[in-house]
């Protein structure tokens, strides 16, 4: 699970200084549609449709536009045609990026993440050029408060639920599943604690150290991708100290 930790610190911590960006709703509604088109549109039997509204909800989404969202997905209109494409590059450093996204055309998306690689010192890359630096896996995470157990009791129950790993992330639990046992270990975890959110993230098998102007423009690339309308998430391997973070603070 080397990386994860780190990277999830990384996120955490932007997520504190960036403004809420205006693109939320666009994915998560994006991501009903498409969950509730695979699955049906009845969260109780429709574990991916589930995810994406307590995304939604964590997005502060009205009740009103989830459910419009969820009769888009039962519909059939051209418009909501999304289809989820990862693409894979490199940014300074040879890190490695693995950018998820849904797209209604395959053709301008690219050329977009393409733009957005050259324009912030990174490249575009071929299918399979750094998937196999990343494993999908399960990831629940839970407040630190809300856990009524020490570690050890904590790490021996979650081993007897299905789990594979738990680390602590500044005041946060991630319990890391193998993608078959994210819905089984969240729903027994659920009967002990409230949980924060639940889903599937790419997990660096190996990451890469960064600092000064490097760690600069590989989070602008972040804030760059993240930031368009058909990017769903980003995933790197790449590992910025926490001291580190706090003097870039200023620079980003």
């Amino acid at each position: 699970m080397a990386g994860h930790s780190k990277w999830a610190n990384i996120k955490r911590k932007k997520e504190k200084t960036d403004a809420q960006k205006a693109t939320a709703f666009t994915r998560v509604t994006r991501e009903i549609i498409v969950a509730t088109k695979a699955g049906g549109g009845d969260p109780d039997a429709n574990f991916q449709l589930r995810l994406a509204i307590q995304n939604a909800k964590k997005a502060n989404m009205p009740n009103d536009n989830i459910s419009r969202a969820i009769k888009r997905g039962l519909g059939s209109t051209d418009g909501d045609q999304f289809e989820e494409i990862i693409y894979e590059g490199y940014g300074p450093n040879g890190v490695a990026f693995l950018v998820q996204t849904l797209s209604d055309n395959r053709n301008r998306t690219a050329s977009e993440m393409r733009y957005i690689f050259s324009r912030n010192s990174g490249n575009l890359g071929e299918t399979g050029c750094v998937s196999w630096l990343f494993e999908q896996k399960g990831i629940i995470t839970v407040a630190k408060e809300n856990i009524n157990m020490n570690e050890e009791e904590l790490f021996e129950f979650m081993l007897e639920i299905g789990a594979d790993d738990v680390q602590l992330v500044e005041d946060y639990y991630e319990i890391i599943t193998e993608v078959s046992e994210l819905e089984t270990v969240r729903n027994l975890l659920a009967e002990k604690t409230s949980i924060e959110e639940a889903g599937l993230s790419f997990i660096p098998n190996n990451t890469v150290e960064v600092s000064g102007e490097t760690a600069v423009t590989l989070l602008k690339l972040v804030d760059a991708l993240e930031e368009h309308d058909d990017v769903q998430n980003v995933y790197a391997n790449f590992e910025i100290s926490d001291e580190e973070l706090e003097k870039l603070k200023t620079d980003l």
